[in-house]
């Protein structure tokens, strides 16, 4: 089967059954048939029902392989005993996809699991595609393909639009389409993938891709369950000029519970996917209503990175504006005071303008003054994107100041409104003229926050691995730390001098001072068991600590195996990293930095990449990291080397790389960032065992 003719079985199918359909309007199993009906689909529908001859008003069948005729798509309602039975039917008949409404499956528990992994070993026998279970269907709005029992679809009539939807949750596909429709909008394909077992959110992605109907496609994420095939999809809509939106919910500590070093902890299932989707130029909102009417500010536009974006503001409401201002600036953008030189340039239009951050017309407004403003604006270079904020006029009287956001040119930078009042007439007419418009200041700042912090996707990077020798020789499980640092040697990280020193003499050829540390592969945290002295000048010194170090270490941890210690350089500097790499089991490779030593988890500043990394995107993450602030030169402070900081990111990253014995995590805490230079002095690696 091509691409091609799966993506239209899936969204755009001739013809479908019902398998499991019902005489009874009043039960959820008699809505697709009507649906279908009620939309306009006119491709060939086949009710399944063993004990009905016929089902409102057509002819039912026994079975799918009973009717002789080819099947694209299977919509199942059967009970949870009866879907391997009905996949089995479907098989015989030759269906390409089927659809399974039915639930009680891995939502129901470890049961459930093991008859869910049935039912999709039954459908790779037949080469059946499988969408669920647990899902509530999909609709093709276009051509009136309705396999779905979701109950918006008792609509007579559903606008026809450039919007598409996949969402894991079956409930809010009806709800986004509801929403959607009272806002104005039109859809082209909504799609609820339930349990998932078989196509992805991905997967669905990637076909709308290739749909001539869709302009922008729309996310509802509760996890992520293939990783990998999202993010080439996302690659794919962003090359054909399709925004991916994402709304993600499923944010858990179960993944931090779990982790050995700091970066597991710190590193988060939600901050992962952050990272996730601005690595694939996928645009992240935080608001559920931002994810639809977000969609005309991103509709044939591209990334337009800006280091701190200026937004000018103007508005018939100064209470009203205040409230989406003040949003703007707690998510990091400018609003933008106009300078001397555009309140002049609108003194020559007849219109009187403060240098106030917010341009009020509320005494003077008329519409060509308001049109006046934001044609100005556009031409104005002292702002990235232009909001008008409109008052009780957009309820009562749009032609003064919503007819000038129609009519206003919109050839360069992004223009949006926001309506303080209850204004759904106004809405719906922007929405048709494809300007952004937004009932409520928390998803409008939300909006213009996703716009500018939208990037394109980061390149693939292919590295040579001088780490895999050494990891392919270790054992799976924690490697102590010197080995540990020498793996980040063989990256060209450097490392603090150091070497291996065993009781009874404890000799080593490390220069005082040094620091001692316990050895032992057992023990990821050394200073939780004070297995670590600092500062030894001499060897009577380090005898002593050594010697105290050993014992206290034993008592605590009398299951740990201990090597002896490890003598390592006193190394000072500015201030501490942590640079860490991790296995993410959704995501895969990440890797992290932020402030580092003792406070690292209890700062919680840090940032996340998907690993492997360039050194744009390691200055960029660098960049982010609030206490790095001193390391910039704030308020005269001496500079760290971060170009040096960045190059440990890279190297450290490059462990994404490795075949064959992938690493499940790696720290390096505290990297010593020097005036010049940057210095690896205590590390942890986990190996994870080759992955197949």
């Amino acid at each position: 089967m091509t691409a091609f003719t799966l993506a239209q079985a899936v969204l755009d199918p001739r013809s479908v059954a019902l398998v499991g359909a019902s005489g009874d309007v009043a039960k959820n199993t008699a809505r697709p048939q009507r649906f279908l009906l009620r939309h306009g689909f006119r491709g060939a529908v086949y009710p399944i029902n063993r004990g009905r001859d016929e089902i409102l008003g057509r002819r039912a069948y026994p079975s799918v392989a009973s009717i002789g005729a080819p099947v694209d798509h299977a919509f199942i309602m059967v009970p949870t005993r009866d879907v391997i039975a009905a996949i089995e039917d479907c098989g015989a008949a030759g269906v390409k996809v089927a659809t399974i409404y039915t639930d009680g499956f891995a939502d129901a528990g470890e049961e459930g699991r093991g008859l869910q992994r049935e039912v999709l070993q039954c459908a790779q026998r037949h080469g059946i595609r499988l969408i669920g279970p647990n899902c509530i269907g999909l609709a093709n709005v276009h051509s009136g393909a309705m396999l779905s029992v979701v109950a918006v679809l008792e609509m007579e009539a559903i606008r026809p639009g450039p919007i598409s939807v996949v969402s894991q949750s079956g409930s809010m596909m009806g709800a986004l389409l509801s929403r959607g429709l009272a806002r104005g909008f039109g859809f082209a394909k909504l799609v609820s993938v339930g349990n998932e077992v078989d196509l992805s959110v991905g997967e669905i992605v990637d076909m709308l891709v290739d749909d001539p109907h869709t302009q922008t496609i729309a996310l509802f994420m509760e996890s992520m369950r293939n990783a990998p095939a999202l993010a080439r999809a996302a690659r794919r809509a962003f090359a054909a000029g399709k925004p991916l939106i994402v709304y993600k919910l499923g944010r858990s500590a179960v993944g931090e519970a779990l982790a050995i070093s700091h970066t597991g902890a710190m590193a988060g299932a939600d901050d992962v996917a952050d990272a996730f989707f601005r690595t694939h130029g996928i645009v992240r909102v935080d608001h559920l209503e931002t994810l639809l009417e977000i969609a005309p500010l991103l509709a044939n536009r591209r990334p337009a990175p800006v280091a701190k974006a200026r937004v000018a503001v103007v508005t018939t409401t100064g209470g009203g504006a205040a409230t989406v201002a003040d949003r703007l600036g707690t998510l990091g953008l400018d609003v933008a005071t106009p300078d001397d030189a555009f309140v002049a340039r609108m003194a020559k239009a007849s219109v009187t303008v403060r240098k106030s951050p917010i341009i009020d017309l509320t005494l003077a407004a008329t519409s060509a003054k308001y049109g006046a403003v934001l044609e100005g604006l556009q031409s104005w270079d002292g702002c990235d994107a232009v909001l008008a904020v409109v008052g009780s006029s957009a309820q009562f009287q749009p032609q003064l100041a919503v007819k000038p956001i129609v009519d206003a040119r919109r050839d360069g930078k992004p223009l949006v409104a926001f309506f303080a009042p209850d204004a759904p007439q106004s809405l719906s007419w922007l929405s048709e003229q494809g300007i952004a418009a937004f009932r409520t200041p928390e998803s409008c700042a939300d909006a213009i926050a996703a716009l500018f912090a939208w990037r394109a996707p980061l390149g693939a990077r292919d590295d040579a691995i001088r780490a895999r020798p050494l990891l392919q020789t270790a054992r799976t499980g924690t490697l102590n730390e010197l080995d540990t640092l020498g793996v980040f040697q063989s990256l060209a990280i450097p490392t603090a001098q150091c070497a291996l020193a065993q009781p009874p003499h404890f000799t080593h050829q490390v220069p005082y001072p040094v620091a001692v540390k316990i050895s032992s592969a057992a023990i990821a945290h050394k200073s939780d068991v004070g297995g670590v002295a600092l500062d030894i000048h001499d060897d009577a010194q380090l005898h002593a600590a050594a010697s105290q170090l050993i014992d206290r270490v034993r008592r605590s941890r009398p299951d740990a195996p201990i090597d002896g210690v490890l003598v390592q350089s006193m190394v000072g500097g500015l201030a501490e990293a942590i640079v860490g790499y991790r296995h993410d089991p959704q995501v895969g490779p990440v890797v992290l930095v932020g402030a580092g030593g003792k406070l690292a988890e209890v700062l919680h500043d840090y940032q996340l990449g998907i690993a492997p990394v360039d050194l744009d995107e390691a200055h960029a993450m660098i960049g982010r990291v609030k206490s790095f602030a001193l390391l910039r030169g704030y308020r005269n402070a001496p500079r760290g080397d971060l170009d040096a900081l960045a190059r440990i990111v890279v190297a450290l990253s490059v462990l994404a790389r490795v075949p064959g014995q992938p690493v499940a995590e790696a720290e390096i805490n505290p990297v010593i960032v020097r005036e010049q230079g940057a210095i690896a002095v205590d590390g942890l690696i986990v190996l994870a065992g080759p992955r197949q």
